[in-house]
């Protein structure tokens, strides 16, 4: 007897593990591709700081995390569907990867506009017209997808990245057991937090009030 053809039927399991791994090897392209933009944006930052433009530095920095960002978060929903898809009760979880999938593709167009090529990244640093209109476009493209916690970790990477710039010797990495912050230290990183938001908020609605002028 020979096979009929429903015997090489696939099935939306395997469909599912198809579509997942032809996402998962796309998002190891992009991820060998957008680590050269990213080092070429951390130098971006650096030669922006030695020339006393804090501003532009900070955009490379705040655009550098977006793209890593965008990168974890779809690498972590992979891995959630991965899961997902080896249940034994497929039928299920059905909808939520199929959907899983279509955000995930979304994702990745999303991470491909943002490669852009590296004449792209070198408009961070520009002085032209056309330049500073690709800054404002990044930077108002960048205020409404980062979260208050990314903001913060690229304002630390920046003050960083300023000791470095300026020879200030960063204190030696000592692993000492982790020990709880101190109520002094914890209000004192709140102020912190609270100040950068202000700050933010201030230069945020400034931009807005200068974008007629601008048009």
């Amino acid at each position: 007897m020979g096979n009929t053809p429903s015997s090489h039927k696939i099935s939306p399991q395997d469909r599912a593990i198809l579509d997942m791994k032809n996402q998962r090897d796309k998002l190891h392209q992009y991820q060998k591709r957008i680590t050269v933009i990213t080092n070429r944006e951390t130098e971006i930052a650096k030669e922006c700081l030695a020339r006393g433009d804090r501003s532009k530095a900070l955009l490379a920095l705040r655009r550098k995390k977006f793209q890593e960002s965008l990168l974890a978060k779809t690498d972590a929903q992979l891995q959630t569907l991965e899961q997902l898809t080896s249940n034994v009760e497929f039928a299920l979880v059905q909808k939520d990867v199929v959907y899983g999938l279509q955000q995930g593709t979304a994702v990745l167009k999303q991470i491909h506009a943002e490669m852009g090529g590296i004449e792209h990244v070198e408009k961070l640093m520009g002085e032209n017209e056309d330049a500073r209109a690709y800054q404002r476009e990044i930077s108002e493209m960048l205020g409404g997808k980062m979260s208050n916690q990314d903001e913060d970790e690229v304002e630390d990477e920046l003050e960083a990245l300023e000791g470095q710039v300026q020879g200030v010797k960063q204190p030696d990495i000592v692993s000492y057991p982790t020990a709880p912050d101190t109520p002094v230290q914890a209000k004192t990183d709140d102020a912190k937090r609270k100040e950068r938001a202000r700050v933010r908020a201030r230069e945020q609605a400034q931009g807005q009030a200068a974008q007629p002028m601008l048009a």
